[in-house]
């Protein structure tokens, strides 16, 4: 075997797969004498050619290949050409380090970015809040998902958003968006992306009436007497005995309600304000609270997942069928979200205060500013009262019906 290269000798395929370390040595590169900078690095079971070239006053060395793989020609080759760009000022690494960079960034898929998103947010944001946004990143942005996060465009969200638009409607488009104008945020924030590709897409619902829809005395009466004795049902009236969002009542645990006080307690965490609230509960509310059976083990009074209910697509569409078909005509077009409107607007009608009422949603209302910081009364008995004020008026409406 031949130890080392000798200056009398020229550089061959067969040469160089023969060179082995001189011995006492565990690290030798011995020089191709036809070419300065050019050579084999000789380690223990191990042989590659190297190029060594200084850029400014930077010395660097770089690999080019196992002489196994490589042939010395191809090798040569790709070291003259690091040589002349070096001559011509040229950074032969610059290449490199921008094809690496774009090989790292085609691997960060829009899928596999948005694993690491939501991984964050979990902990962040409310149950509901969570399975709304992997619902919209996942499954709405299917055309996204194996593109690289960084080269998605302005022209492919737009293209996006008219398909929703068509497939499932503005409402289900504008949240898609807002989900996409969040995600992209984030992305920039970790260096993932250079730019919000969402920011400037058209809203699908801009300039859209805000909702004002209130339910008239007959759609209530209506709405009860339709509702079954299953769980939707029993969501549907404590939206209308308490007006708590729907979340709130469909992901309801037990451990948030106390029936020998008679009171709901919703942490912070599952409020859209991330304010608790606390409310004494109504006396119909409670005779349905105690109208669930336990189910196991498991912790919420509805649905069958660990977060609640949330067949609310279907369960109001058959509602609405329901109605329809009892009735002999559909509602004007409503929604749950409707009921909690009504019953604030009602409980002015009735002569509740606004800020109470207000508080009975769990609205700031005139503690979100200086009154938060000189008024700590929690006005309980207030909202219990009002609650009791509005139970009693909603169940003559219930009852008229009956007459």
């Amino acid at each position: 075997m031949l130890k080392i290269a000798d200056d009398r000798i020229r550089f061959t395929d067969t040469y160089v797969r023969r060179l082995s370390l001189p011995a006492g040595k565990t690290d030798h590169i011995a020089w191709d004498p036809d070419l300065p900078g050019f050579g084999v690095r000789l380690r223990a079971g191990k042989a590659s050619y190297v190029v060594q070239y200084r850029v400014g006053i930077e010395q660097r060395r770089k690999s080019l290949g196992d002489v196994r793989k490589v042939t010395l020609e191809d090798a040569r080759g790709i070291a003259r050409k690091r040589f002349a760009q070096v001559e011509l000022g040229i950074d032969p690494d610059a290449d490199e380090e921008k094809r690496r960079v774009e090989q790292t960034a085609d691997a960060r898929t829009f899928a596999k970015v948005v694993e690491l998103y939501l991984e964050g947010q979990k902990p962040r944001v409310r149950p509901n809040t969570y399975i709304a946004e992997e619902r919209y990143l996942r499954r709405h942005c299917g055309p996204l998902q194996k593109k690289p996060v960084s080269k998605i465009s302005f022209e492919e969200i737009a293209s996006l958003l008219r398909d929703l638009v068509r497939d499932h409607g503005p409402t289900s488009a504008a949240r898609a968006r807002g989900a996409l104008l969040a995600f992209f945020s984030w992305c920039m924030r970790q260096g993932l992306a250079k730019a919000n590709p969402a920011i400037g897409t058209e809203n699908p619902i801009r300039g859209k009436e805000p909702r004002d829809r209130v339910l008239t005395d007959d759609e209530i009466r209506i709405i009860w007497r339709n509702c079954l004795d299953d769980d939707f049902g029993k969501i549907v009236r404590l939206l209308l005995l308490t007006a708590c969002r729907r979340d709130e009542i469909g992901g309801l645990r037990w451990e948030e309600i106390d029936l020998t006080a008679g009171k709901l307690a919703l942490p912070k965490e599952r409020t859209k304000a991330k304010r608790g609230h606390e409310i004494a509960l109504p006396a119909t509310a409670i005779e349905i609270v105690k109208s669930i059976r336990r189910r196991n083990s498991r912790g919420t009074l509805f649905g069958g997942g660990a977060s609640g209910f949330n067949a609310w697509s279907y369960n109001t569409l058959a509602l609405g069928a329901r109605i329809t078909s009892a009735e002999g005509r559909a509602l004007a077009p409503w929604r749950l979200h409707d009921l909690r409107r009504t019953v604030r607007t009602r409980m002015g009608k009735l002569g509740v205060l606004p800020h109470i009422a207000e508080l009975v949603l769990n609205h700031a209302g005139h503690k979100s500013g200086i009154g938060g910081v000189y008024d700590h009364h929690d006005y309980g008995p207030e909202i219990a009262e009002a609650l009791r004020k509005w139970e009693a008026h909603l169940l003559a409406i219930v009852v008229a019906a009956e007459r």
